[in-house]
């Protein structure tokens, strides 16, 4: 595991702990020797874990697209910033990337670059561990969701626990060293469906 992708807001958040855990999850990033992959940003949760990981050192690749990087939000002091052409490249660019990826607080732009990485792991195009670094309580309701999910077999239990939370970034990468792919998701006719 070299490399680690960060989907979080652009935005500061309500509270000062979102400020906090990100430029933290940044610094231990550095402390450990792992790259930041990020979404190339100089504000909000996005520019505090990027200035986390740089401050301590560590190594920064940002992915912006062109017309984000036109409206003078990028992040001139990375190690590296790769600008493509839209969103969809992004997204697609971060996932080559990264070895693991994490959701810090953010809105629906953070939900849906999770979300998709956690389908594709389900798909079986990745076996690259996921998780969450649950802020104050931030993600409580999607956890539980998940285990609604599950209870509802709209997900197996296997794919429950493919995303790993934890209040503690240090926790969290521990438990990315450790983690092992499920078998991946197929599909089994019944015979009705014959």
């Amino acid at each position: 595991m070299k490399r680690i992708a960060v989907f979080c807001g652009s935005s500061e958040g309500a509270s000062p702990a979102y400020i906090a855990a990100a430029k933290e999850l940044g610094k231990t990033l550095a402390e450990q020797g792992l790259t930041l992959v990020y979404g190339g940003a100089s504000v909000g949760l996005m520019g505090a874990v990027a200035n986390g990981a740089m401050q301590a050192g560590g190594h920064v690749i940002g992915v912006i697209p062109d017309f984000l990087d036109k409206r003078e939000i990028a992040h001139t002091h990375l190690s590296e910033l790769i600008v493509v052409s839209s969103m969809h490249e992004r997204k697609a660019k971060m996932a080559e990337l990264a070895d693991g990826f994490i959701a810090l607080p953010g809105g629906p732009g953070t939900l849906e670059e999770f979300f998709e990485i956690f389908t594709w792991a389900q798909l079986g195009l990745h076996q690259k561990p996921l998780g969450i670094l649950n802020v104050e309580g931030y993600y409580d309701l999607l956890v539980k969701l998940f285990d609604h999910i599950a209870d509802e077999q709209f997900m197996h239990e296997k794919y429950r626990t493919m995303t790993m939370a934890d209040t503690d970034s240090e926790r969290l990468l521990e438990k990315f060293r450790h983690y092992k792919a499920p078998e991946v998701k197929t599909y089994i006719k019944r015979p009705e469906q014959t």
